[in-house]
């Protein structure tokens, strides 16, 4: 039975209990793991868990969205990384995926009436290919059974009479012609500009000289018979083209039927086998016309691919681009001897061609060129009548794919433009194929705070994406999550076949994600980093030839992660160590703290000391933030100051006008400062510097405050006081050194086991406080005091001093308001 230890997993029983004492016990800042609780020795001995724990309202989300056919019910999961979004999402999409049916063939094919607009046409599931082949067989077979054809006996018999019927015809009219011509004495000569007429006189052709010494009257005969003749001539030349139009209609009229009955043939099993499939009993009507009409194209081809030393086979004619209109561009297609299911798409690189397709282009004669093959499908068709998972940041970072998305969900139609077009720059003839209807579900993953801008900013968005599925990024740590955290241990151990883990390095693993989670009531859901702990415990137990894991091996991990990653904070320790970075770990000193600090790296956070100072005088009530007035501090640390400064107003003095300037600033800090953090500190700082008092330098100090005096919790105080510890074992610990931090935080605490050892040995101390009041008693040892029934505050009190000091700022500022009044010996008057 897996449960907790008493005292240590348990219901926690320690000196927070006590609100009155600030000192923590050592069993207070590291909430240990009992491995005994856990009931087992090895993880061989449990089940695996292999399905996420703590995340059911996101996978009722995303089973929500995965079973709902409305195209409204897109969904977004959000959530931390880590938390295995991406891999439950997948789960329960390919669960559902495989109830459906698979989606049927989308192929584009040439429109023969519209060149420039391939036609889409959807066929049923494995047909596309089949389509595809056979259309490719049947160019082939025509490019060999045409150019046959027209080589046969009964071809080159029609052939002939048609060109002796045509010739004949041209021959017997000239002939005619001729006789005529002759009969009126004129003759028809052949020149190289065409036609000429001469008289004749005897069989022989006249010289115009000759012809000039005639009479008149044989003059104008001659003439009257060349003018028949011309005109007679002109009539025969006129009627040549529509004879030669006459003769091409004829043999054009021989190609067709002959053309049409290897056409007829071949296309008959093209039908047969196809039969039923409506789309495409049109698409064979257009095919059967185009293909007669283009005969010789088929002609063309094969007296082209029998010239040269390496002649083009003409099984393979249908891949010259001369006949990619007779080809099939399968877009998607299924298995039809697959088992049935929907896809399920993942697209690692959303740019807008790869999500609604895109057009290619060949160059050819220094043009670019395209046709219905070059189309090329996008993620949205592979996933039609499934499911595409998307990573929201990248569909948002690619140009124009967000809202190509958008507008292909909005539309229900996948519609394929190129960014060019899109931006208007395109400068070449494309193509506009026919849109696909669309009917598929999209999964986007991202972050919360992605998720807010696009409900705030993108109307379309909440239409369109009506489902959230959020991760959370902990879970409560007690004896069920517990037992399942084991569970899932084992799971990955089976899943990546790594050692068994023991008792103690599961504790070590489940103290490891209480630490991820900065709570230690709570277990971490970022499960990867606390794998990837498990995995680089396994190799170190496989270095030292263990057959288990256990905490010395998941212990060794951490050390040498943090090693790995240890080298800007060792870099900020030594700085301290040095001096270079001025921080005291001992004596005391007026208006000088310790605060604490946090930076995060990703794959290493770390928290350091630093001092902030703080000077008064007379003034009129101004509290000058330095980061502030050379902008370096940031809103929320603004906010803080603000707050600190109206804590001074009303606690001290309330019916006297605040006269007081002072100054606070983060020393030797050179970069941007934000957060309220450091507000207690900051607080205490100026306080110190209005009492006179000094504050120890041997604590350091975290905590926001608010209007009232009150402690409010911080982040990061693991990595705070870690950084002070490390800083003061630097200089030499003295056993008066320690953090000072909220109450709010206790739960925070998971510290390292040195600083724990430490702190039981009593050489640092962590303290837990409420009010303003206990770090000012703790850092002077003096009583903070509180007011009595008179209104005043204790004499010597801190706060008593602090009140007086005021008390004779206002007393200072009022009377340099006051006119100057001399008596009759030249002395100040105050009557």
């Amino acid at each position: 039975m897996l449960g907790p230890r008493n005292g240590t997993d348990g219901q926690l029983k320690t000196m927070s209990d006590n609100p009155q004492t600030t000192e923590l016990s050592a069993s207070d800042l590291r909430h240990g793991f009992d491995p005994v609780a856990l009931g087992f020795t090895t993880t061989t001995e449990l089940e695996p868990l292999d399905q996420l724990v703590g995340q059911e309202r996101a996978m009722e989300a995303i089973s929500l969205s995965a079973g709902m056919r409305n195209r409204r019910f897109n969904l977004f999961v959000h959530g931390p990384e880590g938390t295995g979004r991406h891999t439950a999402v997948l789960d329960i999409l390919r669960t559902e995926a495989a109830k459906r049916p698979a989606p049927q063939d989308w192929v584009y094919v040439h429109n023969f009436d519209a060149p420039d607009k391939p036609r889409a046409l959807a066929l049923p599931r494995g047909m596309g290919p089949k389509l595809r082949a056979a259309m490719a067989e049947l160019v082939d077979d025509l490019a060999q059974g045409i150019p046959a054809l027209f080589e046969s006996e009964d071809y080159q018999s029609r052939r002939a009479a048609i060109e002796e019927e045509y010739g004949g015809r041209n021959e017997k009219a000239f002939s005619e012609l001729a006789n005529r011509a002759r009969e009126r004495s004129v003759a028809i000569l052949r020149t190289p500009m065409g036609f000429a007429l001469a008289p004749m006189k005897d069989g022989e052709v006249q010289k115009p000289d000759v012809i000039d010494k005639l009479p008149e009257d044989e003059r104008e005969e001659i003439r009257t018979h060349v003018a028949a003749t011309q005109s007679e001539l002109s009539a025969f030349l006129e009627s040549l083209p529509r004879i030669e139009k006459e003769h091409r209609a004829a043999v054009g009229a021989l190609h067709k039927d002959m053309a049409e009955q290897l056409v007829d043939l071949n296309l008959a099993d093209l039908r047969t086998a196809f039969a039923g499939i409506a789309p495409l009993e049109g698409y064979f009507d257009a095919l059967r016309h185009d293909l007669i009409t283009n005969a010789e194209l088929f002609l063309k081809a094969g007296s082209a691919g029998g010239d040269g030393p390496f002649p083009i086979t003409p099984t393979r004619l249908h891949d010259q681009p001369a006949f990619h209109r007779y080809g099939v561009n399968v877009m998607v297609s299924a298995d039809p001897d697959a088992s049935e299911g929907a896809p399920v798409v993942v697209e690692s690189l959303p740019s807008m061609a790869n999500l609604t397709g895109r057009i290619e282009y060949l160059q050819q004669m220094g043009a670019l060129v395209t046709d219905v093959t070059l189309i090329r499908p996008g993620a949205l068709h592979r996933a039609n009548g499934g499911f595409l998972v998307l990573d929201a940041a990248k569909v948002l970072a690619e140009p124009f794919a967000w809202d190509a998305l958008k507008r292909c969900l909005e539309t229900g139609e996948i519609r394929i433009i190129a960014a060019a077009e899109r931006m208007g720059f395109g400068s070449t003839t494309t193509l506009e194929p026919d849109p696909v209807p669309l009917d598929l579900r999209v999964a986007l993953v991202g972050d919360r705070m992605l998720h807010m801008l696009l409900e705030a900013y993108d109307p379309a968005f909440s239409q369109l994406f009506t489902v959230s599925a959020e991760f959370g990024d902990d879970i409560a740590r007690d004896s069920d999550s517990v037992a399942l955290f084991a569970r899932l241990v084992a799971g990955v151990v089976r899943a990546e076949k790594l050692r068994p883990v023991s008792a103690d390095g599961v504790a070590a693993l489940i103290e490891a994600a209480s630490r991820e989670a900065d709570d230690r009531t709570k277990l971490s859901l970022v499960l990867s980093r606390i794998w990837d702990i498990l995995r680089e415990a396994d190799h170190h137990a496989g270095g030292t030839g263990d057959d288990t894991v256990s905490r010395t091996h998941v212990t060794a991990a951490q050390d040498a992660a943090r090693r790995r990653h240890g080298r800007v904070p060792e870099r900020m320790q030594e700085n301290i160590r040095r001096g270079t970075l001025m921080i005291a770990t001992r004596g005391s000193e007026v208006g000088q703290i310790n605060a604490l600090t946090v930076a995060d790296l990703g794959a290493v956070r770390f928290g350091w000391p630093t001092r902030i100072t703080a000077r008064v005088r007379l003034g009129a009530g101004e509290v000058v933030d330095i980061e502030r007035a050379v902008k370096l501090g940031g809103p929320i640390h603004s906010k803080g100051v603000m707050i600190l400064s109206s804590y001074l107003s009303s606690h001290y003095l309330p019916e006297t006008p605040l006269s007081l300037w002072a100054s606070l600033v983060f020393e030797q800090s050179y970069g941007g400062v934000d957060g309220d953090s450091a507000s207690v500190a900051e607080l205490c700082a100026i306080l110190s510097a209005l009492a006179g008092v000094p504050l120890s330098q041997s604590f350091a100090l975290t905590g926001s405050i608010n209007q009232m005096g009150e402690v409010q919790p911080v982040g990061g105080v693991n990595e705070k006081i870690e950084g002070f510890f490390d800083a003061c074992a630097a200089q030499g610990l003295t056993g008066r050194q320690g953090v000072i931090l909220p109450r709010r935080n206790v739960d925070n605490l998971m510290l390292r086991p040195d600083v724990v050892a430490a702190v039981a040995e009593g050489r640092f101390h962590v303290h837990a406080i409420t009010h303003v009041d206990q770090a000012l008693e703790l850092l002077t040892g003096l009583p903070a005091g509180a007011r009595a029934m008179n209104g005043e505050f204790a004499p010597g009190s801190v706060n008593g001093n602090v009140e007086m000091r005021l008390l004779d700022f206002a007393e200072a500022r009022r009377d340099y308001g006051r006119p100057l009044r001399l008596d009759g010996n030249g002395t100040r008057s105050d009557d």
